[in-house]
Formats: structure tokens, C-alpha cells, sequence
């Protein structure tokens, strides 16, 4: 049986200081009315029941979901004890389904990711459930570039895999990470290059067989916490076992690693929205290039981002800022330095009177 297992975590780093630890980017309506994971559970769920879509996240945020998404069932939240990036969590959320289903395929998804044209997704999904069962392998999702976007990981494709396939399918000939602009330019004048969109799908099993072969360690911890899943003991030793595992996400420890690995260049319209600029693309402007929310005068300043909450922003004679208002923060910055907001961020961090702010 067909399952989805969306990703709820994060550090609220992205956003800040609109999002926070204790409320990150996911929970916030950046596009639209409606919240990211709201339209992320809004467009699953056209496609896989409720009863089989699972969020994996942590206690903190248990009462938010349970506010913005209650129709997901209480036995669909997969908790960890403690944040070790994706290879941990999609692991930990591998065994719970296959302790339900040995048969169980799993579509991960990104709870914080904008998606347009649902019809072309769902069929993309489709098609990698297909894959997935036919290969007995792991499948990705990319996107075709659209710009040298220098805030995504890239995928280099490789031979394309034949068969009946209306989506191109390659298998992939190497992961890259976040370039400079001037080699994300050279991704794609060359044409092989696709974004790394974040979204898999895999049998739980073949994917448990790839823990097993590069990441042994991680795999006798899941195989632990399998032997416990729905007993009473059950949290007690996710938490020892979670003690134990070094944190690594799922590319660096198993896709990059890996050979039974295909992407489908996927044509739906798909944007992380990852920090303050990306807003650009979805909000109006005003005549000079501003980009305003909230209560905002503005004389003589060009290309900035305001977003209001409660107060006016008022400015004068500034180009290319970023400036957030809310209750307790006030934040500018250069629009060309908003991903180094995470740089601020740690050294809020290291001050304990500053803690609360983050």
C-alpha cells in the first residue's frame, strides 16, 4: 500500500523572525492564506488517504499541527526525541510503516514546499510509484531550472531510463550542492542539471536494505527501534537509540552513495521559497520595486522587502533591505545577505539573554 510521510521539523531559521524554533516556516501562511503545511496536506490528500499520510516531527510541535491540520489521525505522528537530520527521521518513519505494512511504499515529503499545478504532480507521483515498484529502487524528484538559483542542491542526470516512462526518467550521475551563481549559470547552459527537489519515493524495504549497506550503524539503531514499535517501551528507546546516531541527511548518507537511485525531470511548478527574497516571486510591487505587507510608508527607497505586523515601517531613501517588524524583533538587512540571516542567528544563540528570541 501506497503511504506519505511528510517531513515537519526545521530550526526556523528560514524566516526569522517571523518563524521561529518554536514555530518555523511551515507553520506560517508565506503565500496565500493558508499555511505550508496546510496546502502541503491539502494536495496529498487529493491523491493518498488520510488514514495513510504520517507526519514525523517533534513534541514541540505536536499542539500546532494539531491546530492548523486536525484532521490528521493522532496515531499518524511519528515523534523524535530530538533533531538528527533527514536520514534519522525517514529511517525512524521506514520501520513504523513496515512494522504496519511489509509491503509499505513511501512517498517524503518537505511540509514547508510551494507547489503549483497539482494535477501534473500527482501524476508525477503516479509514475514514481511505478518506478519504485517495478525497479525495486529509490526515486527523486527534480525540477527543471528556471534560473541560476544558488540557494538549491542540483542533480546531474545521467543515462535516461527506458521504458513507457511520460516523465523522463535518468538515473542520476551525481548530487551537487548549493553552487555560486556562477556555476548554477553553468548548470544550466549545460542542460543535464535538475533541481533537488527534496521529495522521494521507495518500498520501505529497499530502502531499509540501503541503511543496512551504508549506514550499518543508523541500521542496527532502526532495527532496535523496530523490535519496540508499539510497545510501551516504545519512546523509551527511540530516545536511547536516537542517543546514539550521528545526524546525516538522507542524501550525504545513502543517495549519494548509492547507484539504484533514478530522477524524473518533473514539470510541475515547484519553489522552496527558502528566505525573505524568494517572497519576491508570489507578492505584488509597487512602482519602484517594493515588495510591502503590512502597514508601510515608503519615500524614495526602491527594491526593498517590508513586512509588517502590528506597526507602520517607515522608510526613506534606502535601496535593496529587507526589514521584518514583529512584537518583540526588528529585523534589516541586505536583500544579498538574507541566507546569512542563520549567521545572526548563532550568535543570538550564544548569548543566553538572547535565546528567547530565537
Amino acid at each position: 500500500m501506497n503511504y506519505v510521510v511528510i517531513m515537519c521539523g526545521g530550526s526556523g531559521s528560514r524566516f526569522w523572525p517571523k518563524s521561529r524554533k518554536m514555530y518555523p516556516k511551515q507553520f506560517l501562511n508565506t503565500v496565500g492564506e493558508r499555511t505550508m503545511i496546510q496546502l502541503t496536506v491539502d494536495r496529498i490528500s487529493k491523491f493518498i488517504p488520510l488514514k495513510n499520510i504520517y507526519m514525523v516531527t517533534n513534541k514541540n510541535y505536536v499542539n500546532t499541527i494539531r491546530e492548523q491540520v486536525p484532521e490528521i489521525l493522532e496515531r499518524n505522528l511519528i515523534l523524535e526525541p530530538m533533531i538528527k537530520e533527514t536520514a534519522a527521521c525517514i529511517g525512524y518513519s521506514a520501520v513504523k510503516l513496515l512494522k504496519k505494512d511489509p509491503e509499505a511504499v513511501m512517498i517524503v515529503l518537505p511540509s514547508d514546499h510551494y507547489i503549483q499545478d497539482e494535477d501534473i504532480f500527482i501524476e508525477t507521483l503516479k509514475q514514481g510509484l511505478r518506478i519504485a515498484d517495478s525497479e525495486n529502487c529509490l526515486v527523486t524528484m527534480g525540477i527543471k531550472p528556471t534560473r541560476p538559483e544558488t540557494a538549491y542542491g542540483y542533480i546531474e542526470t545521467g543515462r535516461k531510463i527506458e521504458g513507457s516512462w511520460e516523465i523522463p526518467t535518468y538515473k542520476i550521475k551525481r548530487f551537487t550542492e548549493k553552487p555560486n551563481r556562477e556555476k548554477a549559470q553553468e548548470f544550466i547552459d549545460k542542460g543535464t542539471f535538475l533541481w533537488n527537489s527534496g521529495m522521494f519515493i521507495w518500498k520501505a524495504s529497499v530502502l531499509l536494505k540501503q541503511y543496512k549497506k551504508f549506514l550499518p550503524e543508523m541500521y542496527q539503531c532502526l532495527k532496535r527501534i523496530s523490535d519496540y514499535i508499539g510497545s510501551p517501551l516504545e519512546a523509551k528507546i527511540v530516545e536511547e537509540e536516537y542517543n546514539k546516531i550521528d545526524g546525516i541527511s538522507i542524501d550525504y548518507g545513502i543517495l549519494e552513495k548509492t547507484w539504484d537511485v533514478y530522477v524524473m525531470e518533473s514539470s510541475f511548478y515547484w519553489d522552496d521559497i527558502g528566505n525573505w527574497t524568494a517572497l519576491e516571486r508570489y507578492m505584488p510591487k509597487d512602482d519602484c520595486g517594493n515588495t510591502l505587507k503590512g502597514e508601510c510608508k515608503v519615500l524614495d527607497s526602491h527594491n526593498c522587502i517590508l513586512y509588517g505586523d502590528k506597526r507602520l515601517i517607515a522608510v526613506l531613501g534606502v535601496d535593496d533591505l529587507v526589514i521584518i517588524e514583529t512584537d518583540d524583533v526588528i529585523l534589516v538587512c541586505r536583500k544579498d545577505r538574507d541566507q546569512d540571516i542563520k549567521l545572526l542567528i548563532k550568535e543570538l544563540q550564544k548569548d543566553e539573554g538572547s535565546m528567547k528570541y530565537v
